[in-house]
C-alpha cells in the first residue's frame, strides 16, 4: 500500500442474486475509503449497504467490478487472505471462554505464541477500557461490555480495514448513544479504518467522517454529515436522513414563488400565532400560513405537524426553554410558520 492508495476501492461493484426474476441487490457501486477514515453506510433494509460490505469482507462474490483494499484486488480471494476484520452485531463470543481466551482465539489460529498472544490481548481489551475484565465469560457482562470485547477480539489482529455490521443494533438508546461516543474514540485511538454499517440516520451523522447514503442498491450521495444534511443530492437522501420538509409542485409555487423540488429543515422552520409581532424582516423571508395537524412534546423539543394553506404538509421542531411557540398552539390552531430563505435547500432533479 503506498501513501496514495485509498484503504478500500470500489469499481463498479454488482451483485445479482439469481431468481425469477433475478434480484440485483448492488448496482454499480464506485467508493473510495482513505486510509483511516471513520466511514458509514447508510440506508434502509434492502438498499445494499450489507451486501457492499459482506463483498469487502469477501463473504460474497461479487457478479461483477473490483474490490482493492490498499491497492491491491482482492475480488477473487477468499475471506481469510484479506486484511480486514469483522464486527457483527450478534457479537459471536464463545460463552465457555474468558473475555481474554475470546480475544486471544484469532491469534492462536495463526499459531501466535501463547506470551505474544496474552501480550497483544491484554492490550486489545486496554484499548476498548476492559483492562481488567479478562478473567470474566460473557455471560458476566452487559451488553455494552460484550461488543467491545467483539471489537477486541476484531483489532487484535491488527487488520488494514474494520467492518462493522450495525454492531450496536442489539442495544438498547441510552447505552447505543454512549457506545457511539466510545466507538468513535477507539477509531481515534487505534488509528485504523472503520467501515460502519447502519440504517440509523443519527448514528451515521454522529460518527462519521464521511457517509455514503443508498438507495434501492445505488449509492445516491456520498459526503460529510454535513454535506449530506445540508446539501442533499436527491430528495430521497433528503428523506431519508433526518427529518426533511418537501415543497414541490403548486405548494412550491405558492410558498417560494418558483418552480422545482426544494426541503427545509423542520429545525429553521419557526412557528408563530397569526400576526405575531417578531417576524423575521430580512429580505427573502419566506412566511406560509396554516393550520395545526398535531403537537408531539418530546422533552427537550416539541414537535408541530402543520398543513399549509397552500397544501402541503411541514413539520416544524421547536426547542423548549431557549424559545417556546404561543400557548395557543393546540390542534386546529391557525400559525403562520417562517424561516429564512437561505435555509431552502434546492433538491435536484434526478438525473
Amino acid at each position: 500500500m503506498t501513501p496514495s492508495d485509498p484503504a478500500i476501492r470500489l469499481r463498479g461493484l454488482r451483485k445479482e442474486f439469481t431468481g425469477t426474476p433475478p434480484v440485483v441487490a448492488v448496482d454499480g457501486a464506485h467508493l473510495e475509503i482513505a486510509a483511516g477514515e471513520f466511514f458509514s453506510m447508510l440506508g434502509p433494509s434492502g438498499s445494499g449497504k450489507t451486501t457492499v460490505l459482506r463483498m469487502i469482507a469477501g463473504f460474497e462474490e461479487p457478479t461483477a467490478g473490483t474490490v482493492e483494499l490498499g491497492g491491491e484486488d482482492v475480488t477473487t480471494l477468499p475471506p481469510h487472505r484479506r486484511d480486514v476484520n469483522t464486527v457483527f452485531q450478534d457479537y459471536a463470543l464463545f460463552p465457555h471462554m474468558s473475555v481474554l481466551a475470546n480475544v486471544e482465539y484469532g491469534l492462536r489460529v495463526k499459531k501466535v505464541s501463547g506470551a505474544e498472544a496474552r501480550r497483544r490481548a491484554s492490550e486489545a481489551l486496554e484499548q476498548v477500557r476492559l483492562g481488567d475484565h479478562g478473567a470474566r465469560r460473557p455471560d458476566q457482562l452487559s451488553g455494552g461490555q460484550r461488543q467491545r470485547v467483539a471489537l477486541a477480539r476484531a483489532l487484535v489482529n491488527r487488520p488494514q480495514v474494520l467492518l462493522l455490521d450495525e454492531p450496536l443494533g442489539a442495544l438498547d438508546l441510552k447505552l447505543r448513544e454512549q457506545m457511539q461516543v466510545e466507538l468513535k474514540a477507539i477509531q481515534r485511538d487505534v488509528g485504523i479504518t472503520f467501515l460502519f454499517v447502519t440504517h440509523d440516520q443519527e448514528e451515521a451523522l454522529t460518527l462519521s467522517d464521511r457517509v455514503a447514503v443508498f438507495n434501492a442498491g445505488r449509492i445516491e450521495q456520498v459526503g460529510t454529515a454535513r454535506e449530506v444534511y445540508e446539501q442533499p443530492a436527491s430528495s430521497f437522501v433528503a428523506g431519508f436522513v433526518g427529518t426533511s420538509n418537501l415543497l414541490a409542485g403548486p405548494a412550491a409555487r405558492a410558498v417560494l414563488g418558483r418552480d422545482g423540488s426544494f426541503g427545509i429543515r423542520p429545525e429553521k422552520i419557526h412557528l408563530e400565532a397569526p400576526g405575531a409581532p417578531g417576524a423575521p424582516t430580512e429580505d427573502g423571508a419566506v412566511r406560509a400560513p396554516g393550520t395545526l395537524a398535531e403537537v408531539v412534546y418530546a422533552g427537550p423539543v416539541t414537535r408541530y405537524v402543520v398543513d399549509l394553506d397552500a397544501g402541503a404538509r411541514l413539520v416544524v421542531l421547536e426547542q423548549n426553554g431557549s424559545r417556546s411557540a404561543p400557548e395557543s398552539a393546540v390542534r386546529g390552531a391557525l400559525v403562520e410558520l417562517h424561516w429564512a430563505a437561505r435555509h431552502v435547500i434546492e433538491i435536484p432533479s434526478p438525473a
